[in-house]
């Protein structure tokens, strides 16, 4: 018992100390969209377009970008709580799964996506949602298990998101998102292994 409390207490500052970065990311996101809604959404053209080589720089700036604001604010909820528990394993495991869920998920996007440029951060909350279950099951620790069973019970509804389901929503994004996600949680080990020789540093 005293040792799930001290898991406990380390989780709750560690979410307090990262509230600051959490809370910037989102406030970017929000920063680009509305130079974005100024632009009467122009940007949206750095989005994924699938198979076109004016759409392979989507691959990184898709995340970033929306359609609309309700697309933005219905996106940075799930976003907000999901990377605040990916920032509990530290800044250089954030950054690491990040990228490789954006890359993956963008590239997947591009090969076999639908016509049309594709944008929003849902394909990186998939991919957090992913890495979010597969690590409570890797890890089996408090520190793990606890942010997975949050992501099933409140988030369980993601995982139908992944189909194509809706016409108007990217659920290319959505399932390589969270192929990316899956693919981060054994990638990022296996580099922090190769960078610092153990994986007792991840």
């Amino acid at each position: 018992m005293n040792e799930f409390i001290n898991q406990l207490n380390i989780a709750i500052a560690a979410l307090q100390e990262h509230l600051p970065f959490v809370l910037t990311f989102i406030a970017i996101l929000y920063g680009i969209h509305f130079i974005n809604w100024i632009l009467k959404y122009r940007l949206n053209f750095l989005g994924v377009y699938p198979r076109k080589l004016f759409g392979l720089p989507g691959i990184i700036f898709y995340p970033f970008l929306h359609s609309h604001f309700n697309h933005l604010f219905f996106n940075s909820i799930p976003l907000f709580i999901l990377a605040s528990f990916v920032l509990l394993k530290g800044f250089p495991t954030f950054y690491c799964i990040s990228i490789t869920i954006t890359i993956l998920s963008g590239i997947g996007i591009w090969l076999v996506g639908r016509r049309g440029f594709h944008v929003g951060a849902s394909g990186l909350i998939m991919g957090y949602w992913s890495y979010l279950i597969l690590d409570a099951y890797q890890q089996k620790t408090i520190l793990s298990i606890a942010p997975a069973l949050v992501c099933l019970y409140y988030f369980g509804g993601f995982l139908f998101h992944i189909f194509p389901t809706e016409v108007k929503s990217s659920w290319e994004a959505h399932l390589f998102g969270f192929l990316g996600g899956i693919a981060a949680a054994y990638a990022c080990p296996v580099l922090f292994c190769y960078l610092w020789g153990c994986y007792t540093s991840y």
